[in-house]
């Protein structure tokens, strides 16, 4: 779609407008309270919460992640990270081996996360009912 056509739908469609205010919304609320934690919280909380987010967003328990781009996400070198997946992973809440993340024990998981974790999703979860309500039928 071309962006002149997309403007026109988001003018004529008032759900569609609202829908990408909220998804904006959540978007930056995700992105504020990230930034936060990462000045605020351990770095176990932190890669936690940022592999519990990834979680919640791919398909299964298992999912590609090299050191290089997890330190990328989370602002600290590789080395920091070997040793965030290695605690995870002795807590037998993850396995990590070549660029390979699985889930073991997403309960776990959880409770190693920092509140951020929570409070992102939380709010993802409100605006995401607002926009179905907002669906036509």
């Amino acid at each position: 779609m071309e962006a002149a056509e997309f403007h026109r739908q988001v003018e004529n469609e008032h759900s569609l407008a609202r829908a990408l205010l909220l998804y904006t919304q959540a978007l930056l609320t995700q992105i504020a309270q990230c930034s936060a934690c990462n000045q605020h919280h351990t770095m176990v909380g932190r890669c936690a919460r940022w592999l519990l987010q990834t979680h919640d967003r791919v398909r299964g328990d298992t999912f590609p992640l090299t050191h290089e781009f997890l330190g990328l996400m989370l602002g600290v070198r590789r080395a920091t990270v070997t040793e965030t997946a290695q605690t995870l992973q002795s807590l037998g809440l993850i396995r990590y081996y070549r660029g390979t993340i699985t889930v073991l024990d997403r309960d776990g998981l959880q409770k190693a996360a920092c509140v951020c974790y929570r409070l992102i999703e939380g709010e993802f979860t409100r605006l995401t009912a607002a926009m179905k309500r907002l669906a036509p039928k």
